[in-house]
């Protein structure tokens, strides 16, 4: 090697150690930055092509800059459920536009808010995309098919009822009705002619699909021994449901139920119908959707298991209701969200109601290192990554999501300052054969004067 050979060895080793000075500086910089993976500074030799294998007298070096994409970094915890942080293998889908979901890049960086639409995104501005789930809580069938992940879009959430269980007991002393009844007497106004005084009534309230509470009215009248009639009748605006006749509008439902000797349930008889086999009966409610903007609505009133005393009872106590069950629920907003280990992201109501409303999903490479890295500390695919992989979270080889925690850098400063003190040796030493090689050209020069 000549000496402007030695000259330009060492000026590859100065900006060899300005490029490792660069990572390190990047490092610590970034050494509080959500999700960001500690660069290296890689080093290798440099031969003139010309050069044989066995001298190493003409090698050069070169450095360049990697990431550790794939180091796990440890997890913080915080207070909010947005922020995500990934356990294991994978990243998020994001992208710059939420207009555009098309150009996705990849993010370990979970610290998400919602923006001005109510739309996903981390501090770099990256909105996250997810699965919209159907009414049953499935993905679409087109793992591709991604959305931005939007919580202003969930207003509320009301819940029709569908099962009523009641605890009721009617007095066993009770004298028969001696008047002729016709089912839907009871449900009639006192001043009719027809009217039949109930032995026992209690309003049950309904929750339509709107979010509304409907009055549900519940009479008996005792007809026979161990024999009582019942009927459920509408109490609310009476143009709201569809009148079965005229001469009874507000009768929703009528039957006959029959007791053992025991006080227990013996049988329930709708009306023109067969008896129930399980206690219970269906009842539907004939709204109007003219007036109510209702569609039908049926619900399964349950008086018990039959041959138990675990519903509707006659004993010689004072007629009674001890209890009823009603599910559904009244209109309730939004009044949270939950991120589950798989992704999935449930919205909470004031009302108590609960419905899974995304999915997030996570993209995994058969080489995560060979990323190529884009500003907001986020990645896009490379030949050397190869392709993404969208699946699940904690299915396959994906990890899980972590809600209300956020992954750390990567970065160890105890390591960074001693790359520091060690490159700036180097620096220095490189330094050295530049002004040694310097010196020697100039006595050289002198040498011929």
């Amino acid at each position: 090697m000549s000496l402007n050979g030695a000259m330009q060895t060492g000026v590859a080793g100065l900006t060899a150690y300005s490029n490792a000075l660069s990572v390190a500086s990047a490092n610590i910089a970034n050494v509080n930055t959500i999700g960001y993976k500690a660069a290296t500074a890689d080093f290798s030799t440099l031969l003139a092509s010309a050069s044989t294998d066995s001298d190493s007298s003409s090698a050069s070096v070169v450095s360049s800059s990697g990431q550790n994409v794939s180091n796990q970094g440890l997890l913080e915890t915080t207070t909010s459920t947005t922020d995500m942080a990934i356990s294991g293998d994978g990243f998020f889908v994001v992208a710059a536009d939420s207009s555009d979901t098309t150009s996705r890049e990849y993010t370990r960086a979970g610290s998400f808010t919602t923006d001005s639409s109510g739309n996903l995104q981390n501090s770099a501005g990256l909105y996250l995309l997810g699965w919209k789930l159907d009414s049953d809580g499935n993905v679409p069938s087109d793992r591709n098919d991604m959305t931005t992940i939007n919580t202003s879009s969930l207003t509320g959430k009301a819940e029709a009822t569908t099962e009523v269980d009641v605890q009721i007991n009617l007095k066993s002393s009770t004298t028969a009705e001696t008047a002729t009844y016709t089912p839907g007497d009871m449900s009639l106004d006192s001043t009719d002619s027809d009217y039949v005084e109930p032995d026992f009534q209690r309003t049950i309230n309904v929750y339509d699909s709107q979010g509304g509470s409907q009055p549900m009215q519940l009479s008996f009248v005792k007809t026979d021994a161990n024999t009582w009639e019942y009927e459920v009748s509408y109490t609310g605006t009476a143009t709201n449901i569809t009148a079965a006749s005229s001469t009874y509008p507000t009768l929703i439902s009528s039957g006959e139920c029959t007791f053992n000797t025991d006080g227990t349930l013996a049988s329930i008889t709708p009306t023109g119908g067969t008896a129930s086999t399980d206690g219970s009966v269906d009842i539907t409610i004939p709204w109007d959707s003219t007036t109510s903007g209702l569609d039908s609505q049926t619900f399964n009133l349950s008086f018990g298991s039959l041959n138990a005393s675990t519903g509707l009872t006659q004993f010689d106590n004072s007629s009674s209701m001890s209890s009823s069950t009603v599910n559904g629920a009244l209109f309730g907003s939004l009044s949270g969200i939950s991120v589950a280990t798989d992704g999935t992201v449930t919205a909470q109501f004031s009302n108590g109601l609960t419905q899974e409303v995304y999915k997030i999903p996570l993209a995994t490479f058969s080489n995560p290192d060979g990323l190529s890295q884009l500003s907001g500390n986020a990645y896009t695919e490379s030949t050397a990554s190869g392709s993404p992989t969208i699946s699940e979270a904690d299915a396959g080889s994906a990890g899980t999501i972590k809600s209300e925690s956020l992954e750390e850098s990567t970065v160890d400063l105890a390591t960074e300052f001693t790359n520091l003190i060690t490159t700036q040796r180097a620096y220095s030493a490189a330094s050295k054969i530049v002004t040694t090689a310097s010196t020697m050209l100039d006595d050289l020069i002198n040498m011929v004067r």
